[in-house]
């Protein structure tokens, strides 16, 4: 594995998986405009070599809803098919397995 590059990409060329494991509703994709909006593009999208969306189907259609034109990305070129559909799903249902922390030290 060689170091992260984050290259912009244009929203046409991107291919969205219409098997993606997740889907998104009309107001989540409001919402994550809206947090667009607030904080930036903070995470960038996954694709392959090929510009299939691994991750970050969400965030494409709510840079739609902006206007926005391009999103940054990160091409992971080291992984095999096989992995790629693995981690599809594993970088969606991990996050399902953390819990909150009711008292954060920090003030959010």
């Amino acid at each position: 594995m060689g170091r992260v590059e984050v290259i912009y990409r244009p929203i046409s060329e991107l291919k969205l998986d219409p098997k993606n494991p997740r889907l998104h509703s009309p107001r989540q994709i409001r919402q994550i405009a809206r947090s667009i909006d607030a904080f930036g593009f903070n995470v960038p999208v996954l694709v392959d070599e090929d510009s299939n969306v691994i991750a970050g189907h969400g965030r494409i259609m709510a840079c739609r809803q902006l206007g926005r034109n391009e999103v940054p990305t990160i091409c992971l070129s080291h992984l095999s098919e096989a992995q790629l559909k693995a981690f599809m799903i594993a970088d969606n249902r991990l996050n399902e397995n953390s819990e909150w922390d009711e008292q954060p030290d920090c003030d959010l």
